[in-house]
């Protein structure tokens, strides 16, 4: 490994030598790696990331919409910290080694992890992360970027395709749609709600926007010693959207007061002072650069991607666990009875 790591600070043309690496293990996609570079006397760190492209299908796609994005961003941090992805000497911020591997290279941001995702504290500054980084690019023409995975929250495509599999498994021995039919039913009651805001998106009564998808406190880098957040990391999902989704989504996960497959539902409830802290974080970046008719759907947006969740888990539950990773039988319609909850 470490002659791969040092092939590929070579592409990046990257000063000095390789003194040291660590393997870092956040995130269960891509392999990450903490590198460090002695030059002139002093050393320097850098992230290198191998990116899985069995998922992730389409990397060059994804580099592409991170250097459109970090590139904006970068020109309005000041002296803050954000992210930089380094350039080859061909212009690409991304490298394949010998064997095929994709490669990138960022700078690295001396940090800390959120402590506790219930801490009202750190919910407010992971509000205020994700916030300013709508706000940072709320100039940013979202149409020009890549839709890496197509329909990601189209809610209505989502909730269609669940109903397809379950019609197509009706008539069969499958004890899975047995299993699922009051949860389903749960979400036939919601569908036509669920599916306004997607709807109006596609019928372009909202503006387009650069979202994260990916809105957790786990993707915010906090200063060491203040908690004060510094910067959002894990842009892989960077995609034309809603906000209203990235903020539920933010809401979905955080406001629970159990985690997202707690298969007992009496401890699954929704925390109004999560949801407060939240909120005021982010809508207390965002609310002068946002439409009126966004603001006033922000709520419904928690609500919407929370359907779409339920559905998404179930219907994978039904076909066979083939896209989330499950830890035992049953594990995807936990998921999917703990989210309608």
């Amino acid at each position: 490994m470490q002659e791969t790591l040092r092939e590929i600070g070579r592409r990046f043309r990257l000063p000095g030598t390789l003194s040291t690496y660590e393997v870092i293990k956040n995130g269960n996609i891509n392999r990450t790696y903490k590198v460090t570079c002695t030059h002139d006397g002093g050393t320097k760190s850098y992230v290198f990331q191998n990116v899985n492209t069995n998922v992730f299908r389409h990397p060059e796609e994804i580099m592409e919409n991170i250097d459109r994005v970090t590139t904006h961003i970068r020109n309005k941090c000041g002296d803050r910290p954000c992210l930089h992805f380094h350039h080859t000497d061909t212009g690409e911020n991304y490298a394949y080694d010998r064997d095929g591997g994709f490669w990138r290279v960022m700078n690295f941001i001396e940090s800390a992890a959120a402590p506790s995702c219930g801490d009202p504290g750190i919910l407010r500054g992971t509000g205020e992360a994700f916030g300013e980084f709508q706000l940072q690019l709320a100039d940013f023409d979202g149409s020009v970027l890549h839709e890496t995975i197509p329909d990601f929250h189209n809610t209505r495509k989502r909730m269609d395709t669940l109903f397809a599999h379950a019609a197509g498994y009706a008539d069969t021995r499958n004890t899975r749609i047995f299993e699922s039919a009051p949860v389903l039913s749960r979400l036939r009651m919601y569908y036509k709600e669920a599916c306004v805001l997607s709807d109006r998106y596609a019928a372009g009564e909202f503006p387009i926007r650069v979202t994260h998808n990916d809105t957790k406190a786990n993707n915010v880098l906090f200063e060491r010693e203040t908690l004060r957040p510094l910067a959002v990391v894990d842009l892989d999902t960077v995609m034309p959207g809603m906000t209203m989704y990235d903020f539920g989504d933010a809401v979905r996960y955080l406001a629970n007061t159990a985690a997202e497959d707690e298969p007992d539902l009496s401890k699954v409830s929704f925390d109004e002072e999560r949801f407060t802290a939240f909120a005021e974080g982010f809508i207390g970046k965002v609310r002068d650069s946002l439409t009126r008719d966004e603001l006033d759907n922000m709520v419904r947006g928690t609500f919407s991607i929370t359907v779409e969740l339920a559905a998404r888990f179930l219907d994978d539950y039904l076909c066979g666990d083939t896209y989330f990773r499950v830890e035992y039988p049953g594990h995807n319609l936990v998921r999917a009875r703990n989210q309608l909850r």
